[in-house]
Order: structure tokens, then sequence, then C-alpha cells
């Protein structure tokens, strides 16, 4: 991109581009254009919108535009996908393997301007480099995909049978990633080509043009040189198209994003409608920290509470302090909390995100204080200069001591996610050690949601307890970040309210591919 350059990205639909049949486009306004003059912002994107104003002569608050898919380009998506599955499944494993290496690499070429985007559409610019670099890292590292790729088949030989149980493609995933983490998201969801499934992507309406852009400029770019059939990726930006493709024939799988209630909806529509749910919904992740951790990494890993204001599903929200270091540990994460302030997404030192359903946050508050919790550090609204405003659009960080671990759950900051930068601790009654651990490990395990835990001990007793017994979640942390992405290691999925009745750690090239055993005989019956 250069300097004052205006992006602007029909609908991407088997192989060619696709303007909507009225041209209507959804225009992007930087996220610091809103904040200085929300109204005059808010106003100037809806006549970008509706064609009253010509996009170029809109200044530099105007980034770029992405053409509104209708009913008729959704349809025509997954029809083009449906065409192009059987041949992409034909091409073998191992090259589709290197595409998706190829990807990742072109991923960090195009990283720059892909924050440049990320940080226009809201997200800070100090977590969006290292969101693209961790999903380059993680999901499309070789080291990631070939571990998925050495579970897709196994074969047994005798004398004159071959026995093979192989995965194969569940034929159309559709993609539909949240308004929170589109990008990443989105290209999680590419992985699903790998496997040789043909893909739709549903860019959100809100902040469509960092992930059209990602998908265009960087996905689409590889499987052109590759020669991968018309069809195979569908980039749409609109409203959700769910209902869309719970009814289309075409569509197998669909790869929903969003909050566990309407997620869980959602599942039930599904499998009656006989489509493959793969549910990627809250987090209500726990962070314990024991009597002999590293107080540094782990107040350095709870404060990612904060980031994206604790908009972001796989954050911890939750902590279980030992009766130990309880106070210090407070200390430490109310001294972080005061030292956290809003500012400007493109500012380096930014965190913090405008929190629109703050209603929510203050409520969780003052529950948790009405059940006898203290507020140690928060409590009211900022503007993005950092002053108290009963208007502002972004609220301080809140630390909560809760004392008791068998009443904790009666609060609804630990019962439930907040989405929000709350951080309760926990800090269980003092007795013996075994017994303490043995009670923080059930009532870890018997959280509702199952996205993350994360744990800091150093007793290799202590931790080998809790990686063997750990197990209602999709990734367990043990003294490292609680957020951070792996190579190797799932950057997805969990159990209970986070993943559904089917849910557990989401590799997309083995969550959206099935089991099949091909038995073959030759020379004749023994």
């Amino acid at each position: 991109m250069t300097a004052g350059e205006i992006l602007r990205y029909p609908a991407y639909i088997d192989g060619k581009d696709v303007e909507h049949p009225e041209g209507r486009y959804v225009h992007t306004v930087t996220a610091r254009a809103v904040l200085e003059d929300t109204f005059g912002a808010l106003a100037l994107k809806r006549d970008l919108d509706t064609g009253r104003i010509d996009p170029r002569s809109a200044g530099p608050a105007v980034v770029g535009a992405c053409a509104l898919a209708d009913d008729a380009m959704a349809r025509h998506a997954v029809e083009a996908a449906a065409r192009a599955a059987p041949e992409w499944a034909r091409v073998p494993l191992r090259d589709r393997v290197a595409l998706g290496v190829r990807i990742g690499e072109r991923l960090r070429e195009k990283r720059d301007d892909l924050v440049e985007l990320l940080v226009a559409e809201g997200q800070p610019r100090a977590l969006a480099g290292p969101t693209i670099d961790e999903y380059w890292y993680a999901d499309f590292s070789a080291e990631t995909l070939n571990w998925c790729a050495d579970q897709m088949e196994s074969s047994r030989r005798t004398e004159n049978r071959h026995a093979t149980v192989r995965r194969v493609p569940d034929g159309v995933v559709c993609v539909n990633p949240p308004q929170n983490a589109s990008t990443p998201n989105a290209l999680f969801g590419v992985t699903a080509l790998i496997a040789g499934n043909a893909v739709v992507v549903r860019a959100p309406r809100g902040v469509p043009l960092a992930t059209t852009y990602a998908l265009r400029e960087v996905v689409v770019p590889v499987l052109e040189e590759a020669g991968a059939p018309p069809g195979v990726l569908n980039i749409l930006c609109g409203p959700p198209m769910t209902d869309l493709w719970l009814e289309s024939p075409h569509v197998n799988d669909i790869v929903y994003v969003g909050g566990s209630t309407k997620g869980l909806d959602f599942e039930r529509a599904a499998v009656t409608a006989g489509k493959k749910p793969i549910l990627e919904l809250a987090g209500n992740d726990c962070c314990v920290v024991w009597h002999d951790a590293d107080l540094d990494g782990a107040v350095e890993s709870i404060t990612e509470n904060f980031r994206q204001s604790g908009q972001i599903c796989n954050i911890p929200n939750q902590v279980i302090a030992h009766p130990a270091v309880a106070d210090e540990l407070l200390d430490r994460l109310t001294d972080a909390a005061t030292r956290t302030k809003p500012g400007f997404p493109d500012d380096p030192d930014t965190v913090l995100t405008p929190v629109l359903m703050a209603g929510a946050h203050f409520a969780d508050i003052a529950d948790a204080v009405g059940k006898g919790a203290r507020l140690l550090h928060g409590g009211r609204r900022l503007e993005v200069d950092g002053k108290p405003s009963d208007t502002g659009l972004f609220v301080e960080p809140a630390v909560l001591r809760v004392d008791g671990l068998r009443t904790a759950r009666e609060t609804r900051a630990v019962r439930e996610e907040t989405f929000s930068p709350l951080v309760p601790v926990v800090v269980p009654e003092p007795g013996d050690d075994d017994v303490l651990l043995d009670d923080v490990l059930r009532f870890v395990g018997e959280n509702a949601y199952g996205l993350r835990n994360s744990f800091w001990a150093q007793d290799d007793q202590v931790v080998r307890k809790i990686a063997d017994e750990v197990t209602d979640c999709g990734v367990v942390n043990i003294n490292d970040s609680h957020s951070a992405f792996r190579p190797f290691l799932p950057t997805h999925g969990g159990t209970g309210l986070t993943g559904g009745a089917f849910g557990e750690a989401n590799y997309l090239m083995l969550r959206t591919t099935r089991l099949q055993g091909v038995n073959i005989v030759t020379g004749g019956r023994k």
C-alpha cells in the first residue's frame, strides 16, 4: 500500500471479482477518526456507504471499502465452493501442506501493511503485530501443518490386504469470524483448505477491510500460483449468513465464532440441518498462581486480561492466588492496572480499546462488591486521554479481591465470561497445601467453560499433578503466557460452553475432515 491509497475490494467468488448489483460498498473510517469525532466519523461512514460522498474526496480518515454481498452472492459462493471441492481434494495432501507453509511466509511478507489496516479498524498497534506474528508462527508453521498431516492417514499391510484409515475432507466449509477478532479467525478458517476443503469466509460488515486484505493479498495469490480451481476460496463481506448456510445443500461444515448462548443454539440448529458445527465460543479462563510462582511472569500473563479491554476470549478471566502470595500479587496487579491507560490504537503503548457494552462491566463489579469482594482498582469510565468521564468510551481496568474459594462462583465475575478488563482474584482459605491444591484443581475443573487454563508453579510434583489432572479445556499452559500461540499446539478449541457438545482442542485440518476406512484385497480372497 502507498500513503493515501484507498483500497477497494469487490467480493471474490468463483475466482472472480463480483460487485453488489446496486454497487453497494462498506467503507472503513479509521478508529482514530471515530475517537476524535465520533458523530462526525459515523456520519461520514453513513454518507460513504449510501453513495452520497466519493471516498476519494473524503480525506485520510477513509482507508478502504469492501463490496457488500447480498443473498444471491452468498448462494453463488457456496455453489462455487461445491464445484471446486472435489477437484481440490484430489491435490496431494503434502502439496496442500506446502501451500499452507507458503501462506504463512506470505503473511509475514505482508505483515506491515496488514498491521496498518488492523490498527485503522481499531486494534492497538501493540497487539496487531504480535497477533499476526503468532498466527504465522503457530497455525501456518511447518511443524503444526506437518503434524496435522501425519494424523490424516495410517496403513497396515498383510499378505494380500492393504487396510487404510484416513481422514477425508468434508467438502464445503463456511467460516463466520467475529467482529472482535475477525482477521486472525478468518486466517485460522483458511487452514480448512489444507485438508482439501473449499472454503467460504464472511468478513464482518463492521470490520471487513483487514480480513479481506489478508485473504485477497496473502491467501488468494498463493492459491492462484498453485493453479487451485476457481471457487476453492470465496470471500464476502456482509451481515451474518448462517441461516443461508444452514439451508444450503452445498454446505457441510460451519465454523461459528461468537457468544455461548447463541452459539449453542446454533449448534442445535446445525445438527438438525445435517451440518457439522465447529464452535469457537466464550472463554472464562483461569490462571492459578501457586506459592512458589514466578510472580513477574504471572503478573505479565494475568495482565493480558487488559488487551483489547478484555474483549477477546483467550485471556485470563479469573485468578486463584495462593494465600501466601496473594497480597503481593494483588499489589502488583493493582499497580499494573493503574499504569494501563486508554489511547488511540496507533499509539505504541495502547492496549485498551473502547467498551461499547460497558454497563455489563459495572454491573459485574457491583455484583462482586455486593457479595463481599473488594474493588482494589477501577470502576470508572475514561475518555481516550485517560480522564474520568460519565460518557467515556473506555473503562478503567478493574482488580477485585474475592476471599474464599468455596463461595467464589457465587460472584458473577468469577462464574461467567466478563468480556471487559476485569480481573477477579480469588484467595482461598489457608490450609494444608496438598488439600488446597486438590481443591483448586477441582475448582478449575468445574468451570462451565473450557478454553484455556494457566498455572504458575515451580515444584515438579505440583506441575506434574496439574498436567495430569487438568483435562477440561483445550490448552493448559504452565509457566508461560496464558494467551500466546505456540507451534504444534492448538490455538483454538475447548470444552463446555467454549466448544459445545463436540468441543475439543481445534485443528481445522482435522476438525473439517472425517474418518474413513479403505480395505483393498489383491490376488484373490483367502
